[in-house]
């Protein structure tokens, strides 16, 4: 497997992080007009945003949390040319994973649904970096 082909992954997740700002920055702008809310209202903290918009922002930074290990996971599987299927397989169900909690997460926010997608895909990435040392071992 070519391993230009890991981009494809790695873009869906930075094209969510990305959607997550646009959305947490168009949030938050909302809620300055509506609420009538001044910078420094927020100057000690997030707690002066609305539900909806603290449901938003919690799924953005969510996004620079766990999806560390899988570019770091990529970036090494690229750099000692052990990308493959199964690899690339992975990297994808991650990606598809982090879809799917940040739907959870900005729309019913149900916690235990949540968690388990959340789940999926820790294992996913803990997969990766297992199948990244056993193929690097070999």
């Amino acid at each position: 497997m070519p391993p230009s082909f890991m981009i494809y992954p790695v873009f869906v997740q930075v094209a969510l992080t990305f959607v997550l700002l646009f959305a947490m920055g168009r949030s938050r702008a909302h809620a300055f007009k509506a609420a009538k809310l001044k910078f420094a209202d927020m100057r000690l903290g997030e707690d002066v945003w609305p539900q909806k918009t603290k449901q938003i922002g919690n799924a953005f930074h969510n996004q620079l949390e766990l999806p560390i290990l899988f570019y770091t996971a990529v970036l090494f599987a690229i750099a000692l040319n052990r990308t493959d299927w199964v690899f690339f397989g992975l990297a994808c169900f991650f990606s598809v994973s982090r879809i799917f909690h940040a739907l959870v997460h900005t729309g019913s926010n149900n916690v235990v649904r949540r968690r388990s997608i959340y789940a999926l895909g820790a294992l996913a990435i803990l997969a990766m970096w297992i199948w990244l040392l056993v193929k690097t071992a070999v």
